[in-house]
């Protein structure tokens, strides 16, 4: 045996495809959380990630791009009841991967844009248009407006107060206590917000 060591860019180049680009797109989120959007760069990214900034070059024109296509990704899209047959179960289901959400680095680099959006208002519009938006805007107007179209709840409820109660109360109630809010807290948040504001009332929640 020889007992040389492998050559770190040749095991770089051994990735390819999806596992590539997920390393890109890692590396670029934890970069902007730690360096913020002005410190942000091809080279920052491709150093995190371990590989060419050629590679990066080849598939994103700027920084921002790849930002926006890593948090595109790693953004989670509520899937309700097909039936639509279980309205608070997924209302539940849909605060909980919120609240999975928020615990990732995707959720702390969306918190990093937000903090400077008076800085970068464009790159904040293109992060609704581009990353919320697609996925169905906020993670309970997804289930509100799967039943809706189904004939299950008036449409005419959902409005954009209403479509942002439940996430609204989930970021409050972590900013007052520290903390995610637990399975009992999410189920609260429906049952005594969401559900009363589109019209369900107390006796009809456990079934509807």
């Amino acid at each position: 045996m020889s007992g040389r060591q492998p050559d770190p860019a040749r095991t770089r180049s051994r990735r390819r495809g999806d596992d590539l680009i997920q390393a890109i797109h890692a590396a670029a989120l934890a970069e902007v959380v730690e360096v913020g959007l002005g410190g942000l760069t091809m080279e920052g990214i491709a150093r995190r990630a371990a590989t060419a900034k050629t590679s990066l070059y080849r598939r994103w024109s700027s920084p921002r791009e790849l930002l926006l296509d890593a948090l595109h990704d790693a953004h989670p899209q509520e899937e309700p009841s097909p039936g639509a047959d279980d309205l608070r179960g997924d209302l539940v289901r849909a605060l909980r991967q919120l609240t999975e959400w928020l615990a990732t680095p995707a959720a702390r680099a969306v918190a990093e844009i937000m903090m400077e959006r008076h800085r970068h208002p464009d790159l904040v519009e293109a992060i609704y248009t581009r990353v919320f938006d697609p996925r169905g805007g906020t993670f309970t107007q997804t289930v509100l407006r799967h039943y809706a179209a189904r004939g299950r709840l008036d449409p005419g409820r959902i409005t954009p107060v209403v479509a942002d109660i439940g996430e609204a109360l989930v970021l409050k109630h972590s900013a007052d206590t520290g903390r995610l809010p637990d399975d009992d807290m999410l189920a609260a948040i429906v049952d005594q917000a969401i559900l009363p504001a589109v019209g369900v009332d107390a006796s009809e929640r456990h079934r509807t």
